[in-house]
């Protein structure tokens, strides 16, 4: 759990307990329409043939994958980890295998959108000797295994233990070789999250009152959120001083007159997410605010220009941050100025491979897709973060959620 989704626990939980809550039922947006088909199964298999081809390529026998985001991209297989050991095994040639516990099968079973042979193990058994046992069966116990980068060491070490005649490698080429490049249909669905999350803005930010702490914005956002038909993910909102720290302050906070609201907000639809931060003044804005935030625009602008086809995605991060060096801030991460990375990679996770952040080599390439968020922090004052997630197109860069106008209109 990441510390933006911790430091906003709380205000979910509230949200997702009670729909109608303070603003009323009455009062919330009706649901977006044309919501895209989920993921089908034969783009999953296409998924799977072009693992198995970059395998190949690499030299690798076989890929393990436990739960997460990276097994449902794969499989459709949506379960959490835990002891007991869930995986799939794509091999380089032929049908997948899937190894779960038995009292698990059927329920394994109910998410698995792609042709796979199921092997089970009982609570008394070790279940890499099964995934060994498997690998042996194809004659691939002598091979290049690949594993998923976020997969747990006890997995790495069990294997290793159960089949010492395999050489195990960090699977990443393979898995970011898919992932980073969304189809047509997963752009389709982030578009989506994307506008839900902006008709959620559109509802929730002409209702912040004075007075109203973090939790009470994020409620209104998450009761807007569920009732346009996304999946609430997170929402952070910070005031005052609170936003000169990226993902908050403990502190207790409430909304006053002249001072910055921060927000930070994302749902998922079919598990792709969206990323906006919109930030404003409640009140009038003094005349180093609206500087700041005019600053801040310029640099997002500045860093959507940057992303061309086939840059290196750190010279993206080059742009803004230069930039914003030339107005006096930084220089690198020190403050007052940009103290993170420009943006990341989004997709069915909100934070993915790879970032636009210095020194990153990965060319831009058409189906990558980024947050854009150069934000501006003076500790003991304020901070200003826009955030807008863009996707390349073999015409450049193209946005998810069209960026701020002005200090007055956040949305």
């Amino acid at each position: 759990m990441d510390r933006r989704r911790l430091l906003t626990l709380g205000a979910a939980g509230l949200a997702l307990t009670t729909v109608a809550g303070a603003a009323g039922a009455a009062d919330l947006p009706a649901p977006l329409p044309d919501t895209p088909p989920p993921i089908g199964a034969a783009e999953r298999e296409a998924r799977v043939a072009k693992a198995q081809r970059l395998m190949r390529e690499q030299g690798v026998s076989a890929l393990l994958v436990e739960p997460g985001s990276s097994l449902i991209y794969f499989t459709g297989i949506h379960w959490s980890r835990s002891e007991r050991l869930t995986c799939a095994i794509i091999p380089a040639e032929g049908e997948i295998g899937v190894v779960t516990p038995f009292f698990e099968e059927p329920s394994v079973r109910e998410s698995l959108g792609v042709p796979a042979q199921v092997r089970t193990w009982q609570e008394h058994e070790d279940p890499l000797a099964l995934v060994a046992g498997w690998l042996r069966d194809r004659k691939l116990g002598s091979g290049v295994v690949g594993i998923e980068e976020t997969n747990r060491y006890f997995i790495v070490d069990g294997l290793k233990r159960n089949l010492p005649t395999a050489t195990l490698k960090n699977g990443a080429p393979i898995v970011r070789g898919c992932r980073m490049i969304k189809s047509p249909a997963e752009i389709a669905l982030m578009q989506h999250a994307s506008d839900i999350t902006m008709a959620a803005y559109r509802h929730a930010i002409p209702k912040v009152e004075a007075g109203m702490r973090p939790s009470d914005i994020g409620r209104l956002m998450n009761q807007a959120t569920v009732a346009l038909g996304g999946d609430p993910e997170f929402e952070l909102v910070l005031l005052g001083e609170a936003s000169a720290y990226p993902h908050g302050s403990g502190k207790p906070q409430a909304v006053r007159a002249g001072e910055v609201v921060l927000m930070d907000c994302g749902c998922t639809v079919e598990g792709y997410q969206s990323d906006i931060s919109r930030t404003f003044v409640f009140g009038e804005p003094t005349a180093r605010q609206r500087k700041v935030w005019n600053e801040v625009q310029k640099g997002q602008q500045i860093a959507f220009e940057a992303a061309k086809l086939g840059v290196a995605a750190g010279s993206v991060d080059d742009a803004a941050r230069s930039y914003y060096v030339g107005l006096g801030y930084g220089p690198d991460y020190k403050l007052p100025g940009l103290s993170h990375r420009t943006g990341h990679g989004i997709g069915l996770d909100g934070h993915e491979p790879v970032n636009l952040v210095r020194g990153e080599a990965t060319k831009l390439a058409s189906g990558m897709c980024f947050s854009d968020e150069p934000g501006i922090y003076i500790p003991g004052e304020f901070g200003v973060r826009l955030e807008d997630c863009f996707h390349m197109t073999e015409a450049g860069p193209k946005w998810f959620s069209q960026p701020s106008v002005s200090i007055e209109t956040p949305v």
